[in-house]
């Protein structure tokens, strides 16, 4: 590989993540306080290249004028292998972690706040709460913050070993390699008929049932649903 297809390879690299930087493809892979450095690591990438591209145009030049050593330089061409992780981000961008990887992975294992009391949930009803939140308010506090009150959850669908459907989403760390799942299983009226990986808004209870995730034996949470509906995929899809 020549310094000019090196050239073209840091360029492509460098764009590939400045594209997704500056779109809402980057929120597939990393959480949306990351953006700056991806940015930045994008820029520093065109900038390598634009400079390997200007030295690779002066070897030229001095190749012309008879100034060159005459020694090649022959770079393995294997090199051209780095190009192929570029073309599936520009020409195939993978979806969002959904429901597969919730099924290999174990439940993400819900901690008590800090507080001896949980917050009040938001005024009216039905109270958007999101999967970790209701699970840790569930588990850790008898539910004592939710009784009463008409919850409103979304999630995608992933099947539970019994093939029930239960309610995920996927919780980073800081990227989607670190992603694990926080799993809520449902009563009531269950959508029986949405598909894995279908995102749905359900609107439910606070149930004292739990179980245990076969995975990992870390405690599940359950919601008593009264009525569900489908969802577009959200634009930030981890939690």
């Amino acid at each position: 590989m020549s310094r000019l297809a090196q050239a073209v390879v840091l360029l492509l690299f460098g764009g590939a993540i400045l594209r997704a930087s500056f779109t809402d493809l980057y929120l597939r892979y990393v959480k949306e306080g990351l953006r700056p450095f991806l940015v930045a690591a994008g820029l520093l990438l065109v900038v390598a290249a634009v400079m390997t591209l200007w030295h690779s145009l002066r070897a030229g030049e001095a190749a012309d004028d008879g100034t060159d050593d005459g020694h090649g330089h022959h770079e393995p061409r294997v090199g051209w292998l780095l190009i192929l992780p570029v073309l599936g981000l520009l020409l195939v961008a993978p979806p969002a972690l959904g429901s597969f990887a919730a099924g290999q992975a174990g439940s993400v294992a819900a901690a008590p706040t800090s507080d001896s009391d949980y917050p009040p949930l938001p005024a009216g009803d039905p109270a958007p709460v999101g999967l970790l939140d209701y699970a840790s308010r569930a588990l850790f506090d008898d539910g004592k913050s939710l009784t009463g009150r008409d919850l409103k959850l979304t999630g995608f669908i992933t099947p539970a070993p019994d093939g029930s459907p239960m309610l995920a989403r996927i919780v980073l760390t800081c990227c989607a390699a670190d992603g694990r799942p926080i799993k809520v299983g449902m009563t009531g009226k269950v959508p029986l008929e949405a598909a894995a990986d279908t995102w749905v808004e359900v609107t439910g209870v606070y149930t004292a049932k739990r179980t245990k995730d076969p995975v990992n034996d870390v405690d599940v949470a359950y919601v008593e649903v009264k009525s569900w509906q489908e969802v577009p995929q959200p634009k930030q899809p981890y939690s």
